[in-house]
Order: structure tokens, then sequence, then C-alpha cells
């Protein structure tokens, strides 16, 4: 078998706002596999300045994999216990080197278009008539569940938003999410959460900045509006320490990233240790090409969770490779018509 690596620059259509910051490209990688006329490929989705594997030797350790890759997939995942995004691109290319077509890895009715996942609608922090623009095209092209990210803008303005689209839909109308990216502090955060809470949300992501146990465990427990947890799992590896987190903060959801927590392993491992605390969960993209997106699609499509998924990020650059994945009326759906073009 051989493989090789490639780095590739997404480029977004418009610039996209977290609280960390505004990103105008996206940097990923690609796994390459090999194996007489075979061929897989898997995408490494770091994220920079956020994944735990954001260090300068990155590269030199996915030139170590592919010098190391006749290892085999179990051998190579334990010794990438620190790369998560690594570890997701690999089990990924193993999958696709395996699998009749490189791009069908869990062949099922969605991947035959003959059913379709539901997914939330995401609008990006901006000035205040961008995320209502944001808001209306969402609610206009189908979507019933809408997440806003919030906690760059002035907070006032933030609720104001939410008041005027409750003022209009009503719960059973439109599933409204926020994700604060830990933009709270501790101090200020219940309060907030109180505001929120007016405006019937359905969850919110992330409060306050991971790893102050004590207060996100407090708040968790007292608060008006269910908390899911995201960014905390990061740099969480062994089984035994993602039952301690769950068990010690107890969040009303936990969401899971593959690129970020490990792949489709570790995704698996949180899934398990959540249910055995009856803490729900979703799955959602971490801003991955088309190629990521297609692998965590198709397997969150084989886990049966009903609740609507964080994978609507295709749309968002300009240099996607095309794909089968199509959006329509807030489902994720797989078009057969629409052939993969893959160009590495």
């Amino acid at each position: 078998m051989k493989a090789t690596y490639h780095k590739y620059s997404l480029d977004f259509k418009r610039p996209s706002g977290t609280s960390r910051g505004v990103m105008t490209t996206k940097e990923t990688w690609f796994i390459k596999l090999k194996f007489d006329d075979k061929v897989g490929v898997g995408e490494c989705g770091i994220l920079r300045g956020l994944s735990i594997d954001d260090r300068p030797d990155y590269e030199a350790k996915l030139k170590w994999v592919c010098e190391n890759i006749n290892s085999g997939l179990e051998a190579l995942l334990n010794e990438l216990v620190a790369f998560p995004s690594i570890q997701f691109g690999l089990e990924t290319a193993f999958k696709s080197l395996e699998s009749e077509d490189p791009f069908q890895l869990f062949p099922s009715d969605f991947t035959k278009g003959e059913d379709a996942i539901p997914i939330n609608g995401l609008v990006w922090m901006g000035a205040e008539d961008f995320m209502r623009k944001q808001i209306k095209e969402k609610i206009e092209a189908g979507f019933d569940c809408i997440k806003l990210k919030i906690g760059a803008i002035d907070f006032q303005t933030e609720l104001n938003i939410l008041k005027s689209i409750r003022r209009e839909f009503s719960v059973s109308d439109i599933e409204l999410r926020v994700d604060a990216n830990g933009a709270f502090s501790p101090e200020d955060a219940l309060e907030k959460l109180k505001e929120l809470s007016d405006y019937q949300l359905h969850s919110i992501e992330q409060p306050i900045k991971p790893k102050q146990f004590e207060e996100m465990a407090k708040l968790c427990d007292i608060t008006p509006l269910p908390i899911a947890l995201d960014e905390e799992l990061i740099g969480v590896f062994s089984k035994g320490d993602k039952q301690d987190v769950l068990q010690t903060i107890k969040p009303q959801y936990i969401i899971l990233k593959p690129s970020l927590v490990g792949g489709f392993s570790g995704s698996q491992q949180w899934i398990d240790s959540a249910e055995n605390l009856t803490i729900n969960w979703w799955i959602t993209s971490a801003l991955e090409s088309n190629v990521g997106l297609n692998a965590i699609s198709q397997w969150t499509y084989t886990l049966k969770n009903k609740m609507p998924q964080g994978l609507g990020t295709g749309s968002l650059y300009t240099n996607n490779f095309s794909s089968p994945l199509k959006v329509k009326n807030g489902t994720l759906r797989y078009d057969l018509k629409q052939p993969w073009k893959f160009n590495l």
C-alpha cells in the first residue's frame, strides 16, 4: 500500500464570523491510499486555533503516517491519539479503500437517495442586518431548526434578533439553537442564560470556555436553558476521562465533531458514555470539505438519531469539490445524479 498527503485551502464565499474571529479561508489536508488499482481518500479536517492537534509537527506527523501506512489502521490510530483529525482522515481513507465506490463508505437508504438527514440551518455572526438576512434565507429554504452563533456582537442586539424571530415563529414552527463558543464569563453566564430562555430556545452550546469544570457543572445543574458541550470535549482522549467529564458536568447534550474528537471511534466512545448517563447528543461537521462532510453524513445516518444534525456546511466555499450532497428543505440529501469531482 502507498500513501500520500496533500494540503488544500478552502475559500469561504463570504467571511464567516465566530466569537474566535472571522474566517476567510480554511486549511485542510487529505490522505490518499493506493493498493493495486484501488484508491482511498480521507480528509484530516484541522481547525487552527481550536483543534487539539494544531501543532507545529502536524505535517511531520502526516508524513510519518504515510511512511508507516502498512502498519495497519489499528496500530496507526493507537499512535495518533493526540491527533484526532488525522485519526478521522485515516479511518475514512481505509474505509474508502475497502469500498467498491471510494465515496460510498456506509451504504444505506441515505446513499441510495431514498432518505434524508434533518439538519439545522447555520446563521453566522455579523452585523444585525446580515444576521437577519441569513435567518430569512434559512426560513425560506425550508429549515425548521436554526442555529445562531452568538457572543461576538452586542448581547442586547442578539436578544432583539431572537425576540423578532419568536414574534413571527412559535416553538412549533422553528427550533432555535444558539452557540456561544465560550463567549460568556462564569460570572455573567447564568443571567444571560435566563434572558435567553425567554425565547424558548432548544439549547445553548458551550456558554463558557472549556476546562472550567466546577463552573460548568454548576451552570448545567441550575440552568433554565439546556446546555450542550462542544469545545469541552476536545483533548479528552481516554474512555475513562470521557466518562469522568460527563459525570462531573452532567450536561443536557453533547455535540460531536469527529475531526475534533478522534474520528468515528472516538465519537462512538463519547456516545456510549453519554447514553450510559442518559445524556442526548448530535453530530456536527467541523467545516470540512465535501469529502469529510460526506464521510460524517453517511456515518451519522447509520446512528439513527432523529434530531436535526449540524451537517449543512458544504455550501460555504467557492472551491469545494462537487458531490452528490445536497441541502433541500432543511435536510441533507444524496443526489445520485450529481457526480463527484475530486481532483487532488
